[in-house]
């Protein structure tokens, strides 16, 4: 049994199998809804059901109220089809829905595992049998525990050109169950199962504007990714980069980031510490990045194409969108992606 679904404003029709989510169908597809932990945890699938009949599978209600639920609000992640439906997607990015890429599971096997701070790991994974995966800076894909169905999201690092291995810049947090396989067990040579690539948070080639990209912790990792990406295609766009760490000791990469300002026109990279200590001899910017972002934001560049990239944890996220749009950059100018707690 299969359903058609219509999404609107954008007009488009698509084939949505019995038992199989919105988002699932889509990502088979090879249509690039906007989404974010696919888990029915961060809302960024939030539509609202004009037509048909639904089942939503299990969601958290921070993501979708009750209320909301009973207006006919759905999260594409958890909406299971029982008729055709008509969907109103809140959230869309007709450039991104052209620059779709299929979704894919590949092999991959452990080439590398070493330490950016005393929290962050970076893993390197060699695609196997000569295949590679497809994806635009910014973007993410499935990690699964060997053996499991559980799997945990992580983005990439590197660039587009390097189809065939993929990095990942990983925080440990005690008692994660991936956390303590990378840092406790696993080895050079294993072999890790991911699927993806997932994610909106992707420059566009055709937009000239200033970009800003914001980040903390391992949120570096899919903007060290579009950074290089621009340099790597020599882009002509000036580029901030405000990044939070709570110490000296969490901050790393800052000789590569004096390497990649050599290499773009016009770069700059604002560093912030939330707990800056004497000891650290710290001459920069303190404070939460989200104030260090007030600051330095100046009101004029959002009446222009300004873009902004961000990634890290949902608090910061959120009050990071609020600043922006004090400072008057509208919603469809900022991509974004979430890192929520796993559900299991």
């Amino acid at each position: 049994m299969t359903y058609k679904v219509t999404l609107e404003p954008v007009g488009i029709e698509m084939e949505v199998e019995e038992d199989e989510t919105v988002l699932e169908a889509a990502f088979r597809q090879g249509i690039a809804l906007m989404h974010g932990c696919k888990e029915g945890q961060c809302s960024t699938c939030k539509s609202m059901l004009i037509d048909g009949d639904i089942e939503m599978e299990r969601y958290s209600t921070f993501a979708l109220n009750e209320m909301e639920k009973e207006e006919g609000y759905v999260l594409l992640c958890k909406t299971i089809p029982y008729s055709d439906l008509t969907v109103e997607l809140l959230q869309f990015d007709e450039e991104a829905l052209k620059m779709s890429v299929p979704i894919k599971t590949c092999s991959t096997v452990v080439e590398k595992i070493e330490s950016l701070t005393h929290d962050i790991r970076k893993l390197s994974l060699k695609i196997e049998n000569s295949e590679q995966l497809t994806f635009h800076s910014g973007q993410f894909v499935d990690i699964y525990l060997p053996g499991e169905d559980t799997y945990r999201s992580y983005s990439m690092a590197n660039t587009p050109s390097q189809s065939n291995r993929l990095e990942f810049m990983i925080k440990i947090f005690k008692g994660g169950k991936f956390s303590t396989l990378l840092d406790e067990k696993l080895k050079l040579g294993d072999q890790l199962t991911i699927r993806g690539p997932f994610g909106n948070c992707i420059r566009r080639d055709e937009n000239t504007g200033d970009i800003i990209l914001l980040g903390g912790g391992s949120g570096m990792a899919p903007l060290w990714s579009i950074l290089n990406d621009m340099a790597e295609k020599n882009v002509k766009r000036k580029v901030t980069f405000f990044y939070g760490a709570r110490t000296k000791n969490d901050l790393f990469y800052l000789e590569k980031f004096k390497q990649i300002a050599s290499k773009l026109e016009d770069f700059t990279f604002i560093p912030a510490l939330s707990e800056s200590d004497p000891s650290d001899n710290w001459d920069g910017e303190t404070g939460l990045i989200t104030e260090v972002l007030e600051r330095h934001i100046d009101p004029s560049l959002a009446k222009s194409d300004l873009e902004a990239f961000l990634c890290g944890p949902a608090p910061m996220i959120d009050a990071s969108i609020e600043v922006l749009k004090r400072k008057g950059v509208t919603s469809d100018r900022i991509f974004f992606d979430k890192f929520v707690p796993a559900s299991v």
